[in-house]
């Protein structure tokens, strides 16, 4: 895990709302300094963003102890920063800085709803907070850097495997949900024409009001959008490449003038309205509304027939399920990996079944390993309704944790705490190095133990 840097989370705990905390109502400055670390400095402020980010996202209480550890993290990171400068073999880019910064502001942008609030909450212009970042930025990226070297050369065997699950009795280890790896071909129902033409009205009402200055199309996008990852930011979608989005509302983002409201527009998600606010290369930022089209009132009977046919081909010709699923399934984001089904957050393959839904257990429990579904309908992992044939790849019954059955896991969580405890050996003496002092707050909580990585090492005056 990267360690946290330090004017982010400053600039996190500005939006945080606790910007009070930093000055007093008379404006007399009230943060201190509470470590010097070679030539640079952790503030109070700092650590106290990190910890209040830990309790709210968290959700576990403030202490002392989680204070302190907040504050070694940041010392951690200065050390790291400071040992990668002196590296001359670690490079960073300015393409690498500015595309972290990208994503950066992208994210803290989505959290406060606009570019402008995010000015407003910073007390500066979208350039300025990125000439401010672009130097920690750096800084961040050649501490990575110089870290994940050290994270590669440590590796792990079958038996210190063994020997780190057997530390565990094996009542106390947990069960395992039934788990299964299944992939898929997808077909959308196709949309009645009154479902489409219902949708196309409201998304040109709304593009109407817009137009004519009677509703913003932020305000329209609050109300109506069913875009869940940008209605309630108003529709706003920030520094995406265009590559990222579907080919149809990629083509209108690409030649729509700067401002302009476009004219209604279909893709697989339904009608959108569409303002390009800015374009940067391959990189766009924009406002939509999208209205679905009613898939209730959808004629499935070619979607059926259609994976009807990709079956067939499969089971005739032997044909790989993989490429028939980059061929025909309409599901981007799974066709592209030949169909398989993944946790959108994690990335995992192995899924939980009763996590998946009714639709996909009763097509599952037809199924032996290898074997490829009917068609059948499916609520997929986006919650909209399609057909789909499934082949299931693996099926793991519910079972206590073993390392006959769960090797590859237990050998990702064994790896997991050998490179901790060795990364924290290593930082411990990577500290031995570096000029540490503490002072202010951090003197304050000296009784207790202050540094979990170097104790000794830091000064205290």
């Amino acid at each position: 895990m990267p360690f946290p840097f330090r004017r982010v989370l400053l600039l996190v705990l500005l939006i945080g709302g606790v910007h009070s905390a930093l000055f007093a109502q008379d404006g007399r400055v009230v943060d201190e300094i509470v470590a010097v670390v070679g030539d640079g400095i952790v503030l109070r402020s700092e650590v106290d963003g990190f910890v209040l980010g830990a309790t709210q996202q968290q959700g576990i209480p403030y202490s002392d102890d989680l204070w302190i550890e907040a504050l070694n993290q940041l010392i951690d990171q200065e050390v790291l920063t400071i040992h990668a400068k002196r590296d001359t073999t670690i490079e960073v880019t300015d393409d690498q800085v500015e595309q972290a910064i990208n994503n950066r502001i992208q994210q803290l942008t989505l959290q406060v709803g606009s570019e402008r609030r995010l000015e407003e909450i910073y007390g500066k212009s979208i350039l300025q907070i990125r000439a401010d970042l672009r130097n920690d930025f750096r800084d961040r990226l050649m501490a990575d850097q110089f870290q994940n070297r050290k994270v590669q050369q440590i590796r792990t065997t079958p038996s210190e495997v063994q020997q780190w699950f057997a530390q565990f009795p094996t009542d106390s280890l947990p069960t395992l949900p039934t788990t299964v790896r299944v992939a898929h071909v997808v077909r959308y129902p196709k949309a009645s024409e009154q479902a489409k033409q219902e949708a196309l009205e409201i998304v040109s009402t709304i593009r109407d009001s817009v137009t004519t200055n009677v509703s913003t199309l932020e305000s329209m996008a609050r109300r109506f959008s069913e875009d869940p990852g940008s209605a309630s930011q108003g529709g706003r979608i920030a520094d995406i490449e265009l590559s990222a989005l579907v080919p149809e509302f990629a083509a209108v983002a690409a030649r729509l003038p700067i401002g302009d409201i476009s004219p209604p527009f279909e893709t697989t998600f339904g009608y959108h309205i569409l303002r390009v606010n800015e374009r940067r290369g391959d990189l766009v930022d924009f406002n939509h509304v999208l209205i679905r089209i009613d898939d209730s009132k959808a004629d499935p009977t070619e979607a059926i027939e259609y994976l009807g046919t990709v079956r067939d081909s499969l089971l005739t010709y032997e044909i790989p399920f993989e490429l028939m699923a980059r061929r025909h399934s309409e599901e981007q984001f799974s066709s592209e990996m030949g169909g398989r089904v993944v946790d959108n957050q994690t990335g995992e393959r192995d899924l939980s079944l009763q996590a998946l839904g009714p639709t996909w257990l009763t097509t599952l429990d037809t199924l032996t390993v290898g074997e490829v579904s009917q068609p059948a309908q499916v609520e997929l992992l986006d919650g909209s309704l399609a057909y789909h044939i499934v082949k299931l790849q693996r099926r793991v019954p519910s079972h206590r944790v073993s390392i006959q059955t769960d090797y590859t896991r237990i050998e990702q969580l064994a790896l997991q705490d050998k490179r901790s405890r060795e990364l924290q050996r290593w930082i411990t003496q990577l500290r031995k190095e570096v000029f540490i002092e503490l002072r202010g707050k951090a003197l304050e909580l000296s009784a207790l133990d202050v540094s979990a990585s170097a104790n000794s090492n830091l000064t205290r005056n």
